[in-house]
């Protein structure tokens, strides 16, 4: 019961400290469109970034990001500690971490929005990946949730 408790509050801790300051935007910042002309640089560095967050389920080992490839929030959120504590959980509910299946790119004024289907050994696992990576070619967000097959009716032109 106090394992679960703890468990309960550092997820709450994770989430609190992850919340990233509010930019004031206009409605043009907050369209989505999706795009098929990728820099497959940016791509394969937010599969890389992304995997490297999961495989941490695996092997309860993470290396560090550096300011080469994440925001400087994204560096002092994703600590192994962290991700160690949140990885019991998905690994508990959803297996093995497998691989990650891009499933689209996304782009909107300030951003580029790689979504992948995470794959895990449990098939009852139906989780999603979206790597945000900045007009500085840094990774600004990384974020996991339940797949949500309605996303691309969600995009607005």
């Amino acid at each position: 019961m106090i394992m679960k408790k703890a468990g309960l509050i550092i997820c709450l801790l994770l989430l609190i400290g992850c919340k990233s300051k509010n930019i004031s935007r206009d409605t043009e910042d907050l369209k989505i469109k999706k795009i098929t002309e990728v820099n497959s640089d940016q791509q394969r560095k937010a599969y890389d970034l992304g995997k490297r967050v999961l495989e941490t389920c695996n092997t309860s080992k993470f290396k560090p990001f550096n300011e080469t490839e994440v925001t400087q929030s994204v560096m002092e959120n994703t600590t192994e500690e962290r991700l160690t504590k949140t990885c019991q959980r998905f690994r508990q509910y959803y297996g093995s971490f497998v691989d990650l299946k891009l499933d689209g790119v996304y782009k909107t004024k300030q951003e580029t929005i790689y979504r992948y289907h995470a794959v895990y050994t449990k098939k009852v696992a139906n989780k999603e990946l979206r790597v945000f990576v900045n007009e500085d070619n840094l990774v600004s967000a990384i974020k996991s949730m339940d797949w949500d097959e309605k996303f691309e009716s969600k995009l607005t032109d």
